[in-house]
């Protein structure tokens, strides 16, 4: 089976809700393994809108891995997600980020994701769960990554009674 991290992230309606959601629809294509503390933070791109909560978790599957992104596509679709401009505002965001070191670039798939290694909203969470792990042989920790962002987007932890959901 297959190792691999997803990035979640909301920012419109019960977004708490929303993931805690997305979680369990996920954990009907995988079997999770961990999942981060959620983090709030502010919007990248486009400023104008509320901010995220953000958690990553890793689990393992035996799909391959442009069946596992279709899966999470449509988890997205059926928690409300409309695809609009980029770095809109959405009720749910679910991204594929490292499946089992494989470095695939084809038409849709692009693993690990293409611009994580920059963004703290993902590699702040995904640090909290998996510090050592290298997006590339060779290359950096995710917690060496994390160290070596320069301050940008406020990202915190975002204490919650419920969260993580509990394991079914």
């Amino acid at each position: 089976m297959a190792e691999v991290y997803v990035g979640l992230g909301s920012n419109l309606g019960d977004r708490v809700a929303l993931l805690r959601s997305a979680v369990q629809a996920i954990g009907e294509v995988m079997a999770i393994e961990r999942v981060s503390s959620l983090w709030e933070t502010e919007p990248v791109g486009l400023r104008d809108q509320p901010a995220f909560l953000n958690a990553v978790l890793r689990g393992r599957t035996e799909l391959p891995a442009r069946e596992l992104l279709a899966a999470l596509i449509d988890i997205e679709e059926r928690l409300g997600r409309r695809r609009g401009a980029p770095n809109a505002p959405r009720t749910i965001d679910l991204d594929l980020l490292a499946y089992d070191g494989l470095r695939v670039s084809e038409s849709g798939l692009e693993i690990p994701h293409p611009r994580m290694e920059g963004r703290r909203f993902v590699l702040a969470p995904l640090a909290e769960i998996a510090p050592t792990l290298r997006l590339r042989p060779g290359g950096p920790t995710v917690a060496e990554l994390l160290a070596g962002l320069p301050p940008a987007e406020a990202v915190e932890r975002h204490p919650h009674v419920e969260w993580p959901p509990p394991a079914r």
